[in-house]
């Protein structure tokens, strides 16, 4: 079934009545060309689901009848943060998608020592626009009950200090000093998660020591090194398996 998301105005849960407008509209309308009658999934990014029935439809404006209100049920335990070096080229709208598919719920895109990308202030606007439409993209596609937020770059101190707010959060890291991943999980479900992702030439030892005077903890990932575009897809895995589908109990 169709799934779209609207903001919460959208919906008039007293009249039992829902309006997309805009692209949406339009997009079913004239693309999926979807008619009266049709059952389709509206989403009010605060993890609320309304199925509803298409009752009259035009390319400027869809409206649709709400029969059902449910709490959706795709969002993982605990809020993660993924912290990501900018990434060169199209790697980073890979790293964005795939995140948003193994339940990242805020991406922060983080320069660092070794960034071979660079956003001038000029077009941070438009890349950060970019990414978050990949973002809502990818939260259809997958079933996601809000659209992660793509916020805009920071530095890589900034990224540590933000990382402290939450009740979980490490760096990941190939070099020596490292946790096993499964003993940073040990825990109980946390509130929040957040972790931080190296660009394409790794974090830097002026970087990683920034890091150890804060005393931020620094993951391993196992023997195999990770490309930057697929570390956060594991990371996001390793925390679904343990906190979201049951996994083994680490003690």
């Amino acid at each position: 079934m169709p799934r779209f998301f609207l903001p919460s105005d959208s919906f008039d849960n007293e009249g039992g009545q829902a309006v997309i407008t805009g692209q949406d509209a339009r997009h079913i309308a004239l693309a999926l060309r979807m008619a009266e009658g049709d059952p389709i999934l509206l989403c009010d990014m605060r993890q609320n689901e309304y199925s509803c029935v298409i009752t009259s439809i035009r390319p400027d404006r869809v409206c649709a009848r709400i029969c059902e209100v449910s709490r959706s049920q795709s969002e993982p335990p605990s809020f993660i943060t993924l912290y990501q070096c900018i990434a060169k080229g199209d790697k980073m709208d890979t790293v964005i998608q795939k995140a948003v598919e193994t339940g990242v719920c805020r991406i922060v895109p983080v320069r660092s020592d070794r960034c071979v990308a660079k956003i001038t202030a000029d077009a941070e606007a438009q890349k950060v626009g970019r990414w978050q439409k990949i973002a809502a993209e990818a939260a259809g596609q997958s079933g996601r009950g809000i659209v992660p937020e793509v916020c805009p770059p920071v530095s890589f101190g900034e990224a540590l200090s933000m990382m402290e707010r939450d009740r979980l959060y490490f760096i990941c890291y190939e070099g020596d000093g490292t946790l096993p991943l499964p003993e940073l999980l040990k825990a109980d479900t946390p509130e929040s998660v957040s972790f931080l992702i190296g660009p394409e030439g790794g974090i830097s030892q002026s970087e990683i020591a920034l890091a150890a005077s804060r005393k931020t903890p620094l993951a391993g990932l196992g023997k195999r090194i990770l490309r930057t575009e697929t570390a956060s897809s594991f990371v996001l895995s390793c925390i679904s398996f343990r906190y979201e589908l049951g996994g083994i109990d680490q003690k």
